[in-house]
Order: C-alpha cells, then structure tokens, then sequence
C-alpha cells in the first residue's frame, strides 16, 4: 500500500495527515500555537513554532511503521501572504508578519503609486492589499532597515518548512500569486513590479507547479521528523487553493465556501479572468495552467469564535458539562431566532476587509441591537452577517463571467448542517459537504500523490478520490427573506466608510 502525506502550516496550528492511495485518510495529528498581536491590527508568529509544529505533527502520524515504509511523498500547504525572512545562514531574523496583519496601508499606496492601479492589476491580477506580501517587504524595509539589510531569502510560511525540511528556497503558482509579486497571467515572478519597487528577485524562491517535485527529505530533517530521507516533496498550494482539491474543485463550474479563521468563496477556472476594480482575486490554481478567482472575508469563523469567548462562557461551561461541541449548541440556539435575527445585522469585519471593501479600517458592528435581543439573535446575526458576506463575493464572482453551478462547504463552519443551510438559502444554490473535512491537508496530500505518479493529473486525482454527501437545498421563500437583509447589509458599509476612518485616526 502506498501512503501520501500532507502538512498544512495552518494560522492556529500545523496538522500532518496520511492518505493512502484510494483517497481514505487514516490519520491525522495537529500541533497548536498562538498569535502574537503586539499592537493593534499587527499579528505575528515566529517561523521557528511552525517547524516545531510540523515535527510534532508529521511524529504524531508516523507512529505507525507501516505509513513510515510505504510513504511515496510529501505535499505542503499553508496559510498565506506571511512574510519569513532569513539571513545567509538561514536563520530567521524576525517573527514573520502573516495574513492578517494590517499595518501596511501606507505600503500599499506606494505600491499603487509606483506601478500604477490599472497596471498593477493588470501584472498581479490584484490591487496591492495590506493582507499581501509585498507590502510587508516594504513595510519592514522602512521601519526596520537593520532586519532588511540582513535578509538573504523571503518565503511563504509553508516554504519555510519546505526549507527546513529540504534545504530548498522554492514555492508553488498558487501561493506566490498571494504575494503580489506574480505575473499571474504567465505565472512567474514579476520583473516589473519588482523592479519598480526596487526588490532583488533573488530573494525569492523557485517556483513550480503544484504538483511537481520540488525537492527531497534531507538527511537532518529525516532525524528530526521521522521521514525517510530522499522521500519527494512536492511543490503543493496555498490554503485556499489545496483546499479546492481538497474538495474536488478542479474543474470549471465547481466551487467551494469555506468558513475556517477567515472565510472564502472559490471558483476554479480554466480562463484567465480578472476583476477590474480588484475586489476579488484572481490566482493561479494547483491546476496546472489554470486559474481560480476568489473573495476573502478576514473574519469569518473567527467572529463566531470572537462571540464565544467573549460573551457566551456559560455555553462553553454547558459543552464541557455534556461533553458536546459548543458550536453544535451555538447552532441550536441560532436555529431558534427567525431569518434577520430579530431584525439584528452584524458587519463581520473585526480584522478589516477584504473583499470586497479593501479596507483595513472597517470594523465589526452589530445594527439594531436592542434590550430585546437574546444570545440567539446575537449567534445567528453572526452567522448571517458572514454569510452576507460571503454572497458580496460569490456575487462579484458571477459579474465576472464565471459560472457556479454548485458549492461544497469546507472549514469548520462548513461542518455545521445548519450553517450549510443558511448558506444555500443566502446564495440560492446547493451547498454540499465533502465527505472528508480535511481539506488544505488532504489536498497537500492529493497533490503528493499526483506529483508520485499515481494519478495522471489533478482534475483526474480529485474525479477518483472526491466524494460530496447531498447537498443542501435553497428554498425559495428563505432565500427571498434573506435577500431584503443582505440588501440593508450592503448598504451599512457605504454608511459607515467614512465613520471607520475617522475611528482609525483618534
């Protein structure tokens, strides 16, 4: 029996999977860390904990000496757009600045400024975002000149355990389309923007496709993980686009929402496509030679969890009690408030925003709290609220030209049965479940096993080993009545821009 392995370098922890040839997960183990926030809108983590993460993980896996011997190779994935940086020794010379950081809107307007709105889109197929990579470069050139004068190698966070587990520099289409670096259209690094923003391309790593080899198990980590050395490892995908094999998104007219730390909504395309005003992103996907187009809400089941620790202790002590999830509880509470939440709309924006706002100002609101509101208005007005948001970018994604004919859930949100309900009635079309909710993990590991040469290709692997449950049915009546709310949703936005800004700057 042959086994694929997947590790996905996650915002909250790294996971390590095992999948065998017919697509069955047999185990997995995950490895937990926090988020440094040491100002406000700023979010670190050290890429050291990450590597500490990964052997702990990828142990916790190989327990079983059967996986260890019938391993054929490694696929990775990641959260995207963070920002590690390494000295000619590679050692880390700072903690790294992830996705959901915020610092950087003065770098974002250089950006725009110095290549141009249009252009830059027309090279990166996305405006300059606070969220991307490239400002983080900029940011931690100017204000630490020290730090960037000691820089030899920038990489993405799963490139840092490729790195560490290989000794390569190298990086897949998919993740390098989130740094804004990438000539997306011909998938290559940018000799344009870089120049223009006066960055020396040979920071920056090799790019492959997704499921082409990249390098081995060197003989130091294969000391340190328990993987056989020379074992391949293949280029793999950012989160969102592993996540798309990971549920079988691989050709045109599929999609998937995944509702995990921050929220997606993610169409696969064969034809390169572009937004003009860059609401949604246009990247380049784990297919090779193919594309996917997506929206990104930053706080997505992070406000679900934002509500729990702040305001609902006492579910959480009743779940402990009952030995229950709290989230199953949360969505029976929520079931028990009408579509609207008693007439409560709230704005999911605790982190900024990205699609389709791009503003990094904005921030979360509940409109028409009232003393009348119980937690059940409060629980389901969040989940509303992000799913509003969510069909801000499925909608964006129809006004380009890219047909959805169906859409599989993912993310812990995408687990919830009655949030994929409320997710078929918002969006008006069937939401299904993967079987396995493994997602990034699995795909890393789908991805592994094409770059093995077990499967002719990606689309080919997903056909074999994807499989959904039925899907849940929008009803015409619900959809009807969320319609109106998400019309008053939209609107609070173009009331509050200018209001957010002034908050910003007291």
């Amino acid at each position: 029996m042959s086994y694929f392995l997947g590790i996905d370098v996650g915002t909250s922890g790294t996971k390590a999977l095992i999948m065998d040839e017919s697509g069955r997960v047999l185990c997995t183990a995950t490895e937990g860390y926090a988020v440094d926030m040491p100002q406000n809108g700023w979010a670190e983590q050290h890429p050291g904990i990450w590597w500490e993460a990964a052997i702990g993980a990828v142990r916790g896996v190989l327990k079983n000496a059967e996986y260890v011997k019938g391993l054929k190779a490694v696929g990775l994935t990641g959260q995207m757009h963070g920002l590690a940086m390494l000295d000619k020794k590679g050692d880390v010379i700072r903690p790294a600045l992830l996705w959901c950081d915020q610092r950087t809107g003065d770098q974002c307007r250089q950006i725009t400024e110095a290549v141009g709105e249009k252009r830059l889109i027309e090279l990166t197929a996305n405006p300059a975002l606070t969220g991307f990579t490239s400002p983080k470069i900029l940011w931690v050139r100017e204000n630490e000149p020290e730090n960037y004068a000691k820089c030899a190698s920038i990489m993405l966070p799963k490139d840092y355990i490729r790195y560490k587990l290989t000794g390569d520099n190298a990086g897949d289409m998919s993740d390098a389309s989130g740094t804004g670096l990438l000539d997306v259209p011909r998938r290559c690094w940018s000799d344009e923007v870089l120049d223009k923003l006066n960055i020396d391309k040979g920071l920056l790593g090799k790019l492959y496709e997704s499921c082409e080899v990249t390098g081995q198990i060197s003989e130091a980590a294969a000391r340190e993980t328990g993987l056989p050395a020379g074992l391949p490892v293949v280029a793999g995908a950012g989160d969102n686009a592993a996540a798309a094999i990971g549920t079988g998104v691989a050709r045109d007219g599929r999609a998937f929402v995944t509702i995990g730390s921050s929220g997606v909504v993610f169409a696969h395309t064969s034809v390169m496509k572009l937004d003009p005003a860059g609401r949604a992103h246009a990247f380049c996907a784990a297919v090779p030679g193919e594309w996917h187009v997506m929206g990104v809400s930053l706080a997505a089941g992070m406000s679900l969890q934002w509500l729990r620790n702040q305001a609902l202790s006492n579910l959480c002590e009743q779940a402990a009690k009952e030995g229950r999830d709290v989230y199953d509880i949360m969505s029976g509470l929520a079931a028990r408030s009408p579509i609207g939440s008693n007439r409560l709309i709230f704005l999911p924006y605790l982190n900024g925003e990205r699609t389709p706002h791009k503003d990094p100002d904005c921030r979360g609101v509940f409109f028409g709290l009232s003393a009348s509101h119980t937690q059940n208005d409060l629980i389901r007005a969040v989940m509303e609220g992000v799913s509003f948001a969510g069909k801000d970018s499925l909608d964006i994604i129809r006004e380009m030209g890219i047909g959805v004919k169906d859409i599989t859930a993912c993310g812990g949100g995408g687990g919830s049965a009655f949030w994929r309900g409320m997710l078929a009635d918002v969006f008006g079309i069937p939401v299904a479940a993967a079987q396995s909710q493994e997602g990034p993990a699995l795909g890393a590991a789908i991805l592994a096993a094409v770059g093995a040469g077990v499967f002719k290709s990606v689309p080919a692997a997903c056909d074999a080993l994807i499989t959904t449950n039925a899907p849940a049915m929008p009803e015409q009546s619900s959809t009807a009545g969320y319609a109106k709310y998400h019309v008053l949703f939209k609107s609070l936005y173009a009331s509050l821009k200018d209001d957010f800004k002034t908050l910003s700057a007291l």
